[in-house]
């Protein structure tokens, strides 16, 4: 299917034009992975979750399977308000989110945007706490719910280490901020202790969340089967409901917990080597994390541009394109932008778009290299999609599993701009995923805003299953049977 793509575009069947699409399709041949290539991987994958979850042999694992403590999906009688706070960046947000359990909805009611300055980036923890604690007190007073004492569920998009669902210690600082005193300590008794010191409001509890988590849960509200959510965006993850007796790293052997897997990391081990091209090699050397998160490196929106590029600088160094002649852009590393990949192969102006990037590209173009171009964007994005369906079928085959059922129903919160954004990915996942979980019947619900109304919601599970508990010590620490 994939060669035929190419023929029209073709001035004749025969001789150097078939040459061509023969030589292009020597070069794309490593991107196409069989069904028997897939299943090998999600064998390989599954390996590495049950080696993240071991007591003994998680330190050693690419996967790391990290356990969230939150112990219960929606089950729609959640209720109430609650306060999120979503902290990933240069800017950092504040909600109030209403769960109506009438109407099964989860609403935002507003929300605000606060900016971090640099030098606060840069600061001591205390002051970086100070300021998220200030903007919190400005939110509550413009939304009239000061003097209420509100859950807040913390997104905090750092690497961190979760003890419990109120206590996270920070592993280190990414995405430029660098504040003194924070790393390895807990980021929500900091929150506390900041919230503390103005003395002029209170919140009632934290539950620490990852943005994977607030995908499912956001979902969960609406579809009560949610028990997995996947990012697949500038990154990628998944998580999902494992039974508490296979969580070794945690006490306690009855119901589930949620896992962050942190599948990025698969292929960390080398495990993946024969699946990665000369292009994927190159992406990763010239990484600012070279021999980390292999297969993020593979499937996500942060890489994808960069490999189709690649491909199309080798194509174009064996003359196979744009006369062999490359402009100064397509040798610049980050040029091809992953959006394009998306334009490119738009249904109806796919053709036309590629003409205009390749334009704004100052490449010397004709309509072969123009299709040329749109196969080996499909060609890209088809085997992140097909990567991604292996490593989801293993998660659903494996909730299959541990259940002991013939046949499983589930739905899969999803979020991320590659999934929503390209016109083919969502499509292609699914269609292998039948193929390779034949025995599981898997929805996809694109989720509304995990890491403001999915925090928001993990604190409204928190607080319906903490109910049940007398003591207001134990709320965060029980150990109950769901």
């Amino acid at each position: 299917i994939k060669q035929i793509d190419l023929l029209p575009c073709l001035p004749g069947p025969f001789g150097s034009e078939l040459s061509l699409t023969l030589q292009v399709q020597k070069h794309l041949e490593p991107f196409r992975l069989s069904l028997e290539k897939l299943q090998d991987v999600s064998a390989r994958l599954r390996k590495d979750m049950i080696r993240g979850l071991g007591k003994h042999s998680h330190h050693r694992a690419s996967v790391k399977m990290l356990p969230t403590f939150v112990r219960a999906t929606p089950d729609g009688t959640e209720k109430g308000d609650f306060l999120a706070l979503d902290l990933g960046g240069t800017n950092f947000r504040v909600l109030h989110v209403r769960v109506l359990e009438e109407e099964q909805r989860v609403l935002k009611m507003d929300s605000q945007i606060c900016a971090i300055p640099q030098d606060i980036m840069l600061g001591t923890g205390e002051k970086l706490f100070d300021h998220i604690a200030a903007c919190l007190a400005e939110f509550l007073d413009s939304q009239k719910l000061r003097g209420q004492t509100l859950p807040l569920g913390f997104t905090f998009s750092f690497p961190c280490e979760q003890k419990e669902i109120d206590k996270s210690i920070l592993i280190r600082w990414t995405k430029g901020f660098n504040c003194s005193g924070v790393e390895g300590e807990d980021v929500v008794n900091l929150l506390k202790e900041a919230i503390h010191r103005r003395g002029d409001y209170d919140i009632s509890s934290v539950a620490m969340v990852n943005d994977t988590v607030g995908t499912m849960m956001s979902c969960g509200y609406r579809d009560q089967s949610c028990e997995i959510g996947m990012i697949i965006g500038t990154g990628t993850n998944a998580c999902y409901m494992e039974e508490m007796k296979n969580v070794k790293r945690v006490e306690g052997e009855d119901g589930r917990m949620c896992i962050n897997t942190e599948w990025g990391g698969f292929g960390d081990d080398g495990c993946l080597k024969d699946v990665l091209t000369e292009f994927d090699e190159e992406v990763d050397k010239t990484s600012i994390n070279p021999g980390v998160h292999t297969f993020e490196k593979m499937i996500s929106g942060m890489y994808l541009g960069e490999i189709v590029r690649l491909v199309l600088l080798k194509l174009t160094e064996e003359k196979l394109l744009f006369r062999g002649c490359p402009s100064e852009a397509l040798l610049t590393p980050g040029s091809f932008e992953t959006r394009f990949i998306s334009e490119i192969e738009e249904p109806d102006s796919g053709l036309e778009n590629a003409k205009k990037i390749l334009t704004k590209l100052d490449l010397d173009w004709d309509l072969v290299d123009a299709c040329v171009a749109r196969l080996v964007c499909d060609t890209v994005s088809s085997r992140s999609a097909r990567l991604c369906a292996a490593a989801l079928a293993t998660i659903v085959n494996r909730i299959r599993i541990n259940r002991g059922l013939d046949h499983l129903k589930t739905t899969v919160g999803v979020d991320g701009t590659v999934y929503r954004k390209h016109p083919n990915f969502s499509d292609e996942l699914q269609a292998a995923v039948r193929l390779l979980a034949p025995k599981c019947d898997v929805t996809f619900l694109i989720s509304e805003d995990g890491s403001g109304k999915g925090a928001a919601m993990v604190t409204a599970v928190a607080q319906r299953v903490w109910a049940c508990w007398a003591s207001p010590d134990d709320l965060f620490h029980c150990r109950v049977t769901l």
